[in-house]
């Protein structure tokens, strides 16, 4: 499978951004889709993960309750919906794929075999 992320840009603090993940070449509905992160500098962070069906859902602590993580099977797209930004929110987006089933929270990213490009969501003033 494919991945391409979009979505990405230049806001400010609290404001809000959807991140898309359209997968091409297999359907996503077989995969557990995730989200992560990279800062300049630091290492790739989980951010949230759900499940093949969306019955099963985590997130990072530093993001939950501003953001959320959705799929449109159909549509073969996962999306990530970032509410009540912050400056510390500023990296490389990344969405990923495994045939995985996740017992825990999915926050390893040596578990998801496939990975997008990434698309950078910078917050500043």
């Amino acid at each position: 499978v494919q991945l391409q992320a979009s979505g990405g840009g230049l806001v400010q603090p609290v404001d809000s951004l959807t991140l898309s993940c359209e997968a091409s070449g297999r359907p996503i509905s077989i995969y557990t889709m995730g989200w992560f992160r990279q800062a300049p500098g630091k290492e790739r962070d989980f951010v949230a993960r759900i499940n093949w069906n969306g019955g099963d859902i985590s997130y990072a602590d530093s993001v939950k309750g501003r953001f959320t993580i959705s799929r449109d099977n159909g549509k073969n797209t996962v999306y990530l919906q970032m509410n009540s930004l912050k400056f510390e929110d500023t990296a490389v987006y990344y969405c990923a794929a495994s045939l995985r089933t996740f017992y825990g929270a999915g926050t390893n990213a040596g578990h998801y075999e496939y990975w997008g490009q990434g698309t950078l969501v910078t917050v500043s003033s």
